[in-house]
């Protein structure tokens, strides 16, 4: 594993370097995106044992979250728990790898590319909960932005070649139009009480959580306190998400000078 590391590093410093020197002669809207910004997020979501304990820790308090919400049903509804894919399911760390090395920014062609390979693996602690659940008879479904249907069929071949349950496109919904998915929520919510929803971003959870302002939606949290670690669980992605997003005005039509120097603003002394 440290060789790995090592290796990895390597590259990175070679390519980061080379990049440094190249970059006077190009001009900002033609800059390489050295992806710099994500190496250790990524090395940290891909290496790290603290990341592995919190995704054990999270999916066991999701069962114990199970079992003490399924007795706090609120209709005769059949109890379903709603997953996101991505960071929550799936670990795309592999595809995050790719861009730290070939110093490319992500672009839905190459995102298109590794989701069709099929080859994410599972994420500590998931397949052991969404079984659990099934065991106590919740149903499971699995609610991402990954696009339909170009993504689906790609997405339902990885997720049975880890033995995933309810791997159909009964179980999947996938983003049509909208990003938004409150809608799809509402199409699990007409037969299944949810009684539990697991996500790497807040918007997994409710749609309340898309305008963060300028506090970056630590406002909104706080408001709703309880629910999180008892309805909503949320799982660690220090590599991407919409947490960046309001750090660069909710907008990423910028160029990659532009997105480091917003990055940049954001971090002032305090001392």
């Amino acid at each position: 594993m440290q060789k790995k590391v090592h290796f990895l590093l390597s590259i990175i410093f070679f390519s980061l370097t080379f990049s440094s020197c190249q970059k006077s002669t190009l001009p900002a809207e033609e800059e390489v995106d050295s992806q710099e910004h994500s190496v250790f997020a990524t090395l940290w979501f891909k290496e790290s044992a603290e990341m592995h304990a919190s995704y054990l820790q999270n999916y066991h308090l999701a069962k114990l979250m199970i079992d003490k919400n399924i007795g706090a049903r609120e209709s005769e509804k059949k109890p379903a728990v709603v997953l996101d894919l991505d960071e929550t399911v799936l670990d795309n760390s592999p595809y995050q790898y790719k861009l730290i090395v070939s110093q490319k920014p992500y672009t839905s062609k190459t995102w298109t590319e590794w989701v069709n390979l099929a080859k994410a693996e599972a994420l500590p602690g998931v397949l052991d909960f969404v079984n659990y659940a099934k065991r106590k008879g919740v149903e499971v479904f699995y609610i991402s932005n990954r696009k339909a249907p170009n993504h689906l069929d790609a997405t339902i071949k990885n997720l049975d070649s880890l033995n995933f349950p309810n791997a159909d496109k009964e179980h999947i919904f996938l983003k049509t139009t909208s990003s938004n998915k409150t809608e799809r929520r509402n199409k699990v919510s007409e037969e299944y009480e949810i009684i539990l929803f697991i996500g790497d971003n807040l918007t997994d959870f409710s749609e309340i959580f898309a305008n963060r302002g300028d506090d970056m939606g630590k406002t909104i949290v706080e408001k709703n306190k309880s629910l999180f670690g008892t309805k909503y669980i949320v799982m660690p992605n220090p590599m991407y998400g919409e947490w960046a997003k309001a750090i660069y005005k909710n907008s990423y039509k910028w160029t990659p000078a532009q997105l480091d120097s917003l990055r940049k603003t954001v971090i002032e002394p305090e001392y």
